[in-house]
């Protein structure tokens, strides 16, 4: 077994494809963690807007704020289950958007989906690694965690990519572990928080108290600015529901019944979602937890402080930071079982190159694994992996995406007359795309001067690019495009030409092919260091045993070299030869030796591989490159 069947797992035929499919159980960690782990971070996200307030914002506000982003989050889950029926072949909102709006609304809602996953995978590996240096924060080990947390971040992405690449069924296998723990430590620090708040009517003692706060901070602030924090809050908190679509755009994934299927697993996230989010809401607000500044050098997440409260820094504790960590990172896992899904239906439809289309070797579009991969890595790179400083980007995507998707739905039920109950199924999918509507434009606002204006220019940056694509492929498809038969007047052997250093087995069988092509041979030979290597062996080894067999005599082109170029004089000579020939194929034969190792090209000079890219990019139609192989 080679080193990547192991690393990577053997490749699949074809026709495995159905064993790689999912079931609910699988299809929980796959293509949920984005959005159940948001819980871990959402209400920080929002309470760190919070902290000018104090525990005061705290107390009055993070309930409502939270009030606020469940139902929208019920709204979109009604909304996407109706899109997962209407499409049981993968209904994202590039797909939606496209078939019902128009190609330039898909590219709208195909831009900002390809951000939102990169940041999804970005935000899911920082939020984890936090994790992690928060629970040894106290400790001797948490200035050195804090010092190599981007170190971290980019080993677990090249982790989660590797297993990625061993295919769906292995994917889901690997992160079900992490994904139960993480649930279940948090499920049981919420139960436990509101037995102990409601035994003490309200004001539970924390067995690890949190760090004191501010209670003053009120005062400073004005209504409107109160109110202006409060929208940049709920924008913030709205990071909780960027995974809401993963499950519409993976039903392909699913065991049949498809659509139910992945109805039943949006069903279990969006619920346990739900209780996550109220839950450690309203154990934060009992226990008086608020956010920390992430630049203090005891910085802890407010999940931490919360279970510490709760159960004290205790194996338990331990337990569910590590479950938070694992799950965080591995929630990068929605975003590369979604990208790669939704690049191949962009390139299908010409706009990403066609690269994206094509399954490797474990029945996956394993190029779409590589884009992301990259593209999370550069981010990561250029924030140093923190969280707060990625959280001002994210959100804007998705919210872009679910309001083209949720007013693409409209259009397909006003354009489906026969579908049962359309008029109710409209009037959901409508309300989706006002609330997500309106909800985007308040991120877009409060977000906007710290960083959301980024998004703003690279959703119409990455239009022009899948713009400029799609032109490429419709020239390539024009040029390309041939209706008539085939012709076969006007045929003439090409003149071949042969580049030719010394004579040896590599140009004998670059000679011998050529002479069978045509028999018009020219070897041209560049004379750097007047030794003429060619010349002075070319009577005894070429034209004596061409006239022996009375065949047609090659030329021999002798080139002078004063400035020692070679690839120069060579480029010259074929032009010229071009010029001087129209309407007849030059084909230029490039002798090459084919070594065993790779390590062994180290070894030769590259000149035939440049002189194959200055013929293909200064060359024409007339002109044909043959590689002529000699392995070693």
């Amino acid at each position: 077994m080679s080193f990547f069947d192991v690393l990577f797992g053997k490749p699949l035929a074809s026709n495995e494809a159905h064993a790689e499919q999912i079931g609910v159980a699988a299809g929980i960690p796959i293509f949920g963690l984005d959005g159940l782990t948001s819980a871990a971070y959402g209400p920080e996200a929002a309470m760190a807007l919070l902290i000018p307030l104090g525990f005061y914002g705290v107390q009055h506000y993070l309930l409502p704020i939270f009030g606020f982003i469940l139902t929208l989050l019920t709204i979109l889950y009604f909304s996407y289950r109706q899109t997962i029926q209407a499409y049981p072949n993968g209904g994202g909102s590039f797909t939606v958007a496209s078939e019902n709006l128009g190609d330039k609304a898909g590219l709208f809602a195909a831009a900002a989906l390809m951000i939102d996953y990169i940041l999804t995978a970005a935000v899911g590996i920082s939020a984890g690694v936090t994790a992690l240096v928060s629970a040894f924060s106290e400790t001797k080990y948490g200035p050195t965690l804090h010092h190599y947390q981007l170190a971290m971040c980019l080993l677990i992405l090249v982790g989660i990519a590797i297993v990625n690449m061993r295919g769906v069924k292995e994917t889901g296998a690997v992160f079900m572990l992490p994904t139960f723990i993480f649930v279940g430590t948090l499920l049981i620090t919420i139960g436990v928080g509101v037995y102990h708040s409601v035994i003490a009517n309200g004001h539970p003692i924390a067995l690890a108290p949190p760090p004191p706060e501010d209670m003053t901070k009120l005062e400073h602030l004005s209504g409107w600015l109160i109110v202006f924090l409060l929208l940049k809050a709920f924008s913030n908190g709205c990071a909780a529901m960027t995974g809401v679509e993963a499950v519409s755009n993976g039903v392909t994934a699913f065991k049949e019944p498809r659509s139910a299927n992945a109805n039943r697993t949006l069903t279990v996230i969006i619920g346990i979602l739900i209780i996550l989010l109220f839950g450690l809401s309203y154990v934060a607000r009992a226990y008086g937890v608020t956010a920390m500044d992430s630049d203090a050098h005891n910085y802890q997440s407010v999940l931490s402080i919360e279970v510490a409260a709760v159960f004290g820094r205790g194996w338990f504790y331990f337990l569910t930071m590590g479950g938070v960590l694992a799950a965080l990172s591995f929630s990068a896992n929605t975003a590369f079982a979604d990208f790669p899904r939704m690049a191949r239906a962009i390139a299908i439809k010409d706009y990403l190159p066609h690269v994206f289309i094509l399954k490797g070797r474990r029945l996956l579009f394993s190029h779409g694994i590589y884009a992301l991969t990259g593209f999370t890595a550069l981010i990561l790179i250029i924030f140093n992996g923190v969280t707060d400083a990625l959280i001002p980007l994210y959100a804007i995507g998705a919210f872009l995406a679910f309001t083209l998707s949720q007013a693409g739905m409209v259009r397909h039920w006003h354009k489906t007359m026969d579908a049962p109950h359309r008029h109710v199924k409209m009037f959901v999918n409508g309300l989706g795309a006002v609330a997500t509507g309106i909800s985007l434009m308040i991120i877009l606002v409060t977000k906007f001067i710290h960083g959301a204006w980024v998004t703003a220019l690279l959703v119409p940056f990455l239009i022009w690019i899948m713009l400029a694509v799609k032109r490429h492929y419709s020239r390539v498809h024009l040029e390309t495009l041939d209706p008539t038969p085939l012709r076969l007047t006007g045929l003439e052997p090409p003149i071949v030409v042969i580049p030719m250093a010394r004579w040896d087995k590599i140009t004998e069988k670059a000679m011998r092919f050529g002479m069978l092509m045509s028999p018009v041979v020219k070897v041209i030979h560049v004379d750097s260091d007047d030794a003429d290597a060619v010349g002075a062996v070319w009577e005894e080894m070429v034209l004596r045993p061409v006239r022996e067999h009375n065949m047609s005599e090659p030329e021999l082109v002798t080139v002078k070299s004063n400035y020692r170029t070679i690839l120069s004089p060579l480029m010259d000579y074929v032009l010229k030869l071009e010029d001087e020939n129209p309407g007849r194929k030059i084909a230029v034969l490039l002798p090459e030796l084919v070594v065993k190792h790779w390590w062994e090209n180290l070894l030769h000079n590259q000149r035939v591989q440049l002189l194959k890219l200055l013929l293909l990019l200064k060359g024409n139609q007339r002109i044909v490159v043959v590689n002529i192989p000699w392995y070693l």
